[in-house]
């Protein structure tokens, strides 16, 4: 495997929170140096990077096994939802769709988009999970049932609960029901 020694650098120095300049000061070499070492025109020998690097400071082993940090995604289009459960019968016959946005993994946060078609229901098994929750009906119907309340929900109506209480959601109507719910920490 090719390393990008300029986009690795570059990146080592902006998370270091230091200009092309301040680098350049503390390593003792020219900002040109710098900049032409992070645009790939210059290629420094091992002496060379050895000696910018210690302007961070970072050893030569460290550099080579710095593991890039992924670009932040903040924007998730409608075929970038990745489906994490579908088919869901519970006990009844109708699907129900969880399509989450992102990696709940890496944030303390799930959010998802869920559909209950017709005749879906999460299962006569209440849900527990040591978590917080809440959604709003984007369109259609559906029943909430926590502890031993039932509500129906429609169009514009949101729910916000414990999620350590038992809980169940079911689509007993004619048509889908559209859910944007979040959840934290992350359940499914």
């Amino acid at each position: 495997m090719e390393i990008d020694v300029g986009t690795r650098l570059k990146q080592v120095r902006e998370a270091a929170g230091l200009s092309q300049r301040e680098l350049a000061r503390r390593a003792g070499v020219t900002n040109g140096t710098i900049s032409l070492i992070e645009q790939n025109r210059n290629s420094p020998s091992v002496a060379s990077l050895r000696k910018v690097l210690q302007g961070v400071p970072m050893t030569l082993s460290e550099f080579f096994s710095y593991e890039i940090p992924e670009e932040e995604k903040i924007v998730f289009r409608a075929n970038e939802l990745f489906e994490i459960a579908s088919d869901l019968h519970g006990d009844s016959k109708g699907r129900i769709s969880f399509r989450q946005v992102g990696d709940a993994g890496k944030h303390s946060l799930q959010i998802l988009h869920e559909v209950y078609e017709p005749g879906s229901d999460t299962g006569r098994t209440m849900l527990q999970h040591a978590s917080v929750e809440g959604g709003v009906v984007v369109s259609g119907r559906f029943e909430l049932t926590v502890g031993d309340q039932k509500y129906i929900m429609g169009p514009g109506d949101s729910y916000l609960f414990d999620s350590r209480q038992p809980h169940r959601f079911r689509n007993p109507f004619d048509e889908p029901c559209v859910i944007v719910s979040a959840c934290t920490p992350p359940y499914l």
